[in-house]
């Protein structure tokens, strides 16, 4: 018999699961505060613990770490109040497998929720929601940050909250839109992208909310917009950063209300769309600059999943490069040892987008008869700048790696109770700028072929001050 936990302050909630849950058959146990719950969980072992997101004497993502440590295979979901969704997605961060709103008001809908998590074929809808990436084209491979976003993506796919998708141009973040849509429950609804950078503000606002007959000089017919045509399906909207004011405005109106008006139409409309916004720009400086509207970014912020770029999941090229040979029929093809650590000492700046440029120029020019694509088929580029990319690589770990360490170590100064040296923080705080200046210094002089001269002209300094920060005092 399964057993299943509920962590709730108010004994109501409890004697609501156990009237539910028990007529199935399962074994329900309850707990009111921290300490009952601490008992339950270390005398007994659960299959599946809900627990309240707000608590007297406690916090629902607290809780969830102490089960997840306790029991790492009890699933868990959080229950929660709308106000504090983003506190929920945290949950889904920590460990939780999913999270239910309160009050419970779609019954149907919640026992749905507890059966899969209780049924025996959840193990197989993973494997299945595996297939479908990899279908789709969205390579999860072996890299830890890529299964995360992975994990959280599914979490929150079948949620009706709106996701900002961060990452570097060409990272694949219309993949994992598409991803995201295809796992939720508007998977047989429309998908539509539309890139906000790529239309002109006139014909933007055209092609999003639709226009009347008339409306302007060429609306010769009446024309539906995508939030009518995506309705009840998923409106991907790329580089929303370059979006102009006047649509952000628009479009804040369509989140928080659902109404739009076409061009030249006086009749309000609704739209059940879903919106999920990518961008490779940083919206907070964007905000900040006056180019991006806060409250805008505000209701689309509600998950924010960032992907990682093509040189920090290096270790899956080789599931991407079969991808793409078997998109461009060219799955005979593979790519030498040579070849492969080429690419893997590569900077890629253009990130996945580039790769699949690189892999149909590689299987258009390859002689016919061969099946080994050699170094001679790989663009200038990648040979010339192996060795360099492979400096600046080291380079850019060792300076993060200083950084991190040196927040990290400040901020537990700043956190502890203890009594410090100032003199201490204060030479901590010289060794980060000395560090700091030393590392551009290096890098710039990467990018000047070692031109001292050069390199000091670009940052602006003497030849002696860049000596200097090389620790070259006595070379003057």
């Amino acid at each position: 018999m399964k057993r299943i936990l509920i962590m709730d302050d108010e004994i109501e909630v409890g004697n609501f699961f156990r009237h539910l849950l028990e007529e199935k058959g399962f074994n329900i146990k309850t707990a009111v505060n921290k300490n009952e719950f601490t008992t339950l969980i270390s005398e007994l072992s659960f299959d599946l613990a809900l627990i309240d997101m707000k608590l007297p004497d406690s916090n629902g993502i607290q809780l969830l770490k102490q089960l997840k440590k306790s029991q790492p295979m009890c699933k868990a979901i959080i229950m929660t109040g709308y106000s504090t969704v983003k506190t929920a997605v945290e949950a889904l961060k920590n460990g939780a497998n999913d999270y239910i709103e309160k009050p419970f008001d779609d019954l149907e809908l919640l026992e749905k929720t507890l059966d899969n998590f209780l049924s025996t074929e959840y193990i197989s809808n993973q494997t299945e929601t595996n297939q479908l990436a990899t279908t789709i084209g969205f390579i999860i491979g072996e890299n830890a940050a890529m299964n995360e976003l992975a994990k959280l993506a599914e979490k929150i796919a079948k949620k009706n909250i709106n996701i900002l998708i961060e990452g570097e141009t060409g990272t694949g973040k219309d993949v994992l839109a598409n991803f995201i849509h295809h796992i939720s429950q508007r998977y047989n609804q429309p998908f539509i992208r539309i890139n906000c950078g790529a239309i002109p503000e006139t014909l933007l606002e055209s092609e999003l909310f639709g226009h009347e007959k008339g409306a302007f000089t060429g609306a010769v017919k009446l024309k539906k917009g995508i939030f009518e045509i995506a309705d009840n399906g998923t409106l991907f909207l790329d580089e929303i950063g370059e979006a102009s004011l006047g649509i952000q405005v628009q479009l804040l109106r369509v989140l928080e209300t659902g109404e739009y008006y076409r061009v030249g139409g006086e009749a309000v409309r609704k739209t059940n769309t879903r919106i999920i916004a990518a961008t490779n720009k940083n919206l907070v400086q964007a905000v900040e600059e006056k180019t991006f509207r806060e409250d805008l970014l505000y209701r689309l912020d509600v998950v924010k999943l960032n992907i990682p770029p093509l040189r920090k999941r290096i270790e899956d090229l080789n599931l991407y490069l079969n991808y793409f040979l078997q998109k461009v029929n060219a799955s005979h093809l593979t790519f030498s040892g040579e070849s492969l650590e080429i690419m893997k000492n590569y900077m890629w700046p253009g990130n996945v987008r580039e790769l699949f440029n690189i892999v149909k120029r590689a299987a258009a020019l390859v002689d016919e008869g061969e099946t080994i694509v050699t170094p001679k088929y790989l663009p200038e580029k990648l040979l010339q700048n192996n060795h360099q990319n492979e400096d600046n690589y080291q380079m850019n770990d060792e300076f993060e790696s200083f950084i991190t360490s040196w927040t990290k170590n400040i901020l537990s100064l700043w956190d502890g109770h203890n009594d410090i040296e100032l003199d201490d923080v204060l030479f901590s705080v010289k060794e980060l700028e000395k560090q700091v200046g030393r590392s551009f210094v290096l890098k710039s002089l990467k990018n000047h072929v070692g031109d001292r001269k050069k390199t000091a002209d670009s940052l602006n300094i003497t030849t002696r001050q860049l000596k200097y920060l090389l620790n070259e005092k006595g070379k003057i």
